[in-house]
């Protein structure tokens, strides 16, 4: 008759060999999952981590998709924020403007046109060098104003 310690013994062992079964079987379950694509956690090979679909950051407003207009709302606003700004600030750059009210200098073109066709601002320079006043005050010719013609020879 066996002894009461090598009953416990075996026992142990016979349990410890369950467990293990056990554990191998989920193991190769998990590898059988994923090579066949089944855990829709896992990234491709050379897919860096994190460039999956993001949750939009709360505090950004979207970006407009490329191509697609704003709103005649959307452009009015944006003008009256920009005529604030010029009427604070005579004589910014556009890039100056954009960076004081954090808009997009992009999105800055089209108010500033119409604001420059409403003579409501005129502009001083060219170019990147272009900066912008309150209509009305100072002197100094508006970029884009009429030249001076020139007289031709007889």
């Amino acid at each position: 008759m066996p002894s009461p310690i090598f009953i416990k013994i075996e026992s142990n062992v016979q349990a410890f060999v369950t467990e293990l079964a056990a554990l191998v079987r989920a193991a190769a379950l998990d590898s059988v999952q994923a090579a066949l694509g089944g855990s829709p956690a896992r990234r491709g090979p050379g897919r860096p981590k994190g460039s999956g679909a993001k949750p939009a950051a709360a505090g950004k407003p979207k970006r407009r998709a490329k191509g697609a207009r704003r709103s005649s709302e959307n452009v009015d606003a944006t003008a009256a924020k920009f005529l604030a700004f010029v009427k604070a600030n005579d004589g910014k750059r556009l890039e100056e403007i954009s960076k004081g009210l954090g808009i997009d200098t992009a999105d800055l073109k089209l108010p500033a046109k119409n604001l420059l066709a409403a003579k409501a601002v005129r502009t001083t320079g060219a170019k990147r060098g272009t900066k912008y006043h309150v209509a009305g005050g100072g002197s100094g010719s508006g970029a884009g104003t009429a030249r001076k013609s020139r007289a031709k020879k007889a």
